[in-house]
């Protein structure tokens, strides 16, 4: 058996305290044929060797033995409205718990039947593989489903570990040691929210388009002010949580709003991890205080200058150390204990995690138009909310999966209609 990466072994921890998985769903525009899908994700997942998985959280290791696929397309009429339908089958996904142990199936897929078209979904249990390798495995069995092509060659099933990223990255982990003071002391200064029951990990869900125009509008304001993208939608995210807590402004110490940035590190890890389906993952954390009369292009430079000095110095590197060291101590604590761990060491109003599907979507050389495409992300015990940024051709699909016990469904819309109304002034 293999050994779990840092990463993996740390969503698995989550995992004992509540479900934690992800969910993807694509639209395919063409009729559903439930029995050829049905048989073509069982042939793909065997091509990919994603069967067969035996778990022994214990000793943090996992295998993937093979054997037949046997997957049961779980079907729902789309009605009247198929995309609210497909968000109401993604809140129930993000909720069900995957078997803890032993032989364990960690797949779920359904199909949400439009007529003419159909959504395409699957929840998985988490550390068992990222979101890009999900992209591959979900255009294989569309491409076969539409003109039977062969299944794409086998990737590695495994995640690779991080010790040859830390052996090669030593020198920026000894140079970036200090910075962990630094990143305490930031968590000091920033607000919590507020958890009505830490035991209560519901996770809800509700998503938003950023369509073309306005896409491209957020294109132009970054290159105009010489910031990713990822840097000004992390400082409208900021804007938007920031009216939440107006109190903090004249708390003596917590003022700060945090956001924690899931990045994909795969190209980082070297030629192993090229071809894996597990997770290649670290976070780093921004935060600002956000004062009432600040400005979006202040905000977002003060953001950039946040990320551009993690980046540079690789200083999400430490994150990955801090969480090492949270799993060591993470033995000692009660559940009572983990349940509240992260929320009072670690405060962040939600995670940001962006995926850009195009490339991933068009293959080597291939023109196909990439699909709408919405991603879905269990919270856990890190952050109440995930938001799941997904890029498909022009258009931008946001999924925001939140707990209940600390956002009602009418304030997660009003985060996402902030979101998208500093979108729109930024046109004017």
């Amino acid at each position: 058996m293999r050994r779990l990466n840092l990463f993996q072994a740390t969503m698995l921890r989550w995992r004992e305290l509540y479900p934690y998985s992800a969910v993807h769903a694509v639209r395919v525009s063409q009729p559903l044929d439930a029995p050829r899908l049905e048989s073509r994700i069982n042939r793909a997942l065997e091509s990919f060797g994603l069967t067969g998985l035996a778990l022994d959280s214990a000793a943090r290791r996992y295998a993937w033995l093979g054997g037949a696929a046997a997957v049961k397309l779980h079907v729902l009429a789309g009605g009247p409205d198929p995309s609210a339908a497909r968000d109401g089958e993604i809140e129930r996904q993000l909720n069900i718990a995957f078997d803890a142990d032993g032989r364990i199936d960690p797949f779920r897929f359904f199909a949400i039947d439009a007529d003419t078209s159909f959504h395409l979904g699957i929840g998985y249990d988490h550390f068992v593989a990222a979101g890009d390798a999900i992209v591959r495995l979900l255009k294989n069995i569309i491409d076969g489903a539409a003109d039977a092509r062969p299944a794409a060659a086998r990737p590695n099933p495994y995640a690779p570990s991080y010790a040859h990223l830390f052996w090669r990255e030593k020198s920026a982990l000894l140079a970036g040691l200090g910075s962990l003071q630094r990143l305490a002391a930031e968590c000091r200064r920033a607000a919590r929210p507020r958890y009505q029951s830490p035991e209560d990990g519901y996770n809800a869900f509700t998503s938003f388009k950023i369509e073309p125009a306005e896409r491209a509008t957020l294109a132009r304001v970054a290159a105009t002010w010489q910031v990713s993208l990822h840097d000004l939608l992390l400082a409208i995210s900021l804007a938007a949580f920031s009216t939440l807590a107006p109190e903090r402004r004249s708390a003596p110490r917590r003022r700060d709003i945090a956001l924690a940035s899931i990045v994909n590190i795969r190209g980082q890890m070297g030629r192993e991890a090229a071809d894996t389906v597990g997770p290649c993952l670290a976070s780093f954390r921004v935060g600002h205080s956000v004062p009432s009369d600040i400005s979006l292009r202040e905000l977002t430079a003060a953001v950039h200058a946040q990320t551009d000095r993690i980046m540079r110095r690789k200083l999400h590197l430490q994150t990955l150390l801090a969480m090492a060291v949270a799993g060591l101590e993470w033995r000692f604590l009660s559940r009572e204990q983990r349940l509240c761990f992260y929320a009072k060491h670690y405060p962040v109003w939600a995670g940001i995690t962006s995926l850009n599907i195009s490339s991933l979507w068009g293959g080597q050389g291939e023109a196909a138009t990439p699909p709408q495409y919405v991603r879905a992300g269990s919270t856990g015990p890190l952050a109440p909310m995930t938001i799941a940024l997904t890029t498909s051709g022009e258009t931008i699909e946001a999924g925001l999966s939140f707990r209940t016990t600390v956002y009602s469904r009418d304030v997660a819309q009003r985060i996402a209609a902030g979101m998208l109304a500093s979108i729109r002034c930024l046109e004017h």
